[in-house]
């Protein structure tokens, strides 16, 4: 399988989850909050919050310390650190989500800082069914967090743009992220996370090689100034096309450092 996700090891190891799935033929704490329908707390109308920066972003930026399971890194590869003009799409409308699932900060931001998380696999019990306890070594979820301050109101159009993306753009739209071509099916909101000043929730159904359909996932969570995205993606339901949860207990914790 090609990678035309935001992380192009997410679908190789994907595709490799799926080899050897089919060689096996031969509690909300951790979920994010789900749902039909957007979600966004309302705006108060005050003055824009002056922008933060770069080294305050740091300080607000999730650590290891701040999450319970997971590796934090607080240095992304360099695959992940995708500039703004390697993420194109043939519908403007649609760049704001594009740019978003490949850990892009949108509009023109004060300064910026990514952090990435990844999941541990759960263990399967002993004598767990072969094709069962591949299934599970594979459920393993990526997060690109993208943390974006901006001055004079930016950020709340930043997050207003990529909520009317979501609504423009609902039967899909093709992009171009860093020379590879990729195809959104369907663009669908969810309940958003609690927390911050605005949220939003968005399912990107991305169409593979082979017409394979997997979802993406994008949280965004603005407070004052700053807004920050979360891009995630399930090794597991990569490569059997099925739905997966937010960890919401990341997405959490990221929200509650911002104040």
């Amino acid at each position: 399988m090609k990678p035309t996700s935001v992380r192009r090891t997410a679908l190789a190891a994907s595709a490799a989850a799926l080899a050897l799935l089919v060689t096996a033929c031969g509690g909300d704490g951790g979920k994010a909050d789900e749902g039909k329908g957007a979600s966004e707390s309302a705006a108060a109308a005050a003055p824009a919050a002056k922008a933060l920066t770069a080294a305050e972003l740091e300080k607000v930026a999730l650590a290891q310390s701040d999450v319970k399971e997971g590796k934090v890194a607080t240095k992304v590869p360099a695959r992940d650190d995708i500039a703004a003009d390697q993420v194109k799409t043939d519908d403007e409308a649609c760049l704001p989500l594009a740019r978003a699932q490949a850990g892009v900060a949108q509009g023109e931001p004060a300064a910026t800082t990514k952090r990435s998380w990844t999941g541990e696999p759960k263990k399967p019990a002993a004598g767990t069914d072969p094709e069962e306890a591949v299934k599970a070594a594979f459920d393993v979820s990526k997060m690109l967090i993208t943390l974006a301050s901006y001055e004079d109101g930016g950020a709340e159009k930043a997050m207003k743009d990529l909520s009317t993306a979501a609504e423009k753009c609902a039967g899909g739209y093709k992009a171009t992220t860093t020379g590879e071509k990729m195809e959104i099916a369907e663009v669908a909101t969810t309940a958003a996370p609690k927390g911050g000043d605005e949220s939003a929730a968005i399912t990107l159904t991305l169409v593979a090689d082979g017409g394979l359909k997997a979802p993406n996932k994008v949280v965004a969570v603005r407070k004052g100034s700053t807004l920050v995205t979360f891009s995630v993606v399930n090794l597991a339901a990569m490569a059997e096309g099925k739905d997966f949860e937010v960890p919401a207990d990341v997405v959490n914790a990221q929200v509650a450092k911002l104040g």
